[in-house]
């Protein structure tokens, strides 16, 4: 009956979406996933999710960018992995790439170098060439390309092989 559909969306649109939106940030899908899990029909999990994206409770591009940018302050990843990731919470493609804006080539790289500074300290005790080779695999496992992995390793271990830079005048 209409009144009964009316009441049951008005609770669906008032009191579970409390627990599960301000809990953590969902995205249009995974709210959908968990009205449909809580066996509301399609027309009532339709309609709580138009009434909470007019609230600006669920919004996916807000969602992406935020995502990125937390992402990037607590733990460094490459644009492949962020992607990936962004992709597990059912977000389109033009929402991903909006997101992914703020990933510059120099964010990329300033990333990849604070990674392999974070695990150049910790493989101290390693030979050389395994600390290097470490350094390197935990890079590619984090979705570095290969040109970043490269620059990243040779920068540091240039660095740290030669902290003082000569003036170029030579001592005898």
């Amino acid at each position: 009956t209409g009144g009964a559909i009316s009441m049951r969306l008005e609770w669906c649109c008032t009191r579970p979406w409390r627990s599960s939106v301000t809990s953590r940030p969902r995205t249009v899908r995974e709210m959908e996933n968990y009205l449909d899990g809580q066996n509301y029909g399609e027309y009532e999990v339709y309609a709580a999710v138009e009434r909470l994206k007019e609230l600006k409770y669920l919004d996916d591009v807000r969602y992406a960018a935020d995502f990125v940018s937390t992402r990037l302050a607590t733990k460094p990843l490459s644009r492949r992995k962020l992607k990936e990731q962004l992709r597990t919470h059912y977000l389109s493609a033009d929402d991903i790439d909006a997101a992914m804006e703020q990933v510059t080539d120099d964010v990329e790289r300033r990333n990849a170098m604070a990674v392999a500074e974070k695990f150049y300290r910790q493989f101290e005790g390693l030979e050389e060439y395994d600390r290097r080779q470490r350094i390197v695999r935990r890079l590619a496992g984090r979705g570095y390309d290969f040109g970043v992995i490269r620059d990243s390793v040779e920068e540091l271990i240039g660095a740290i092989d030669c902290p003082i830079e000569s003036d170029g005048e030579d001592e005898e």
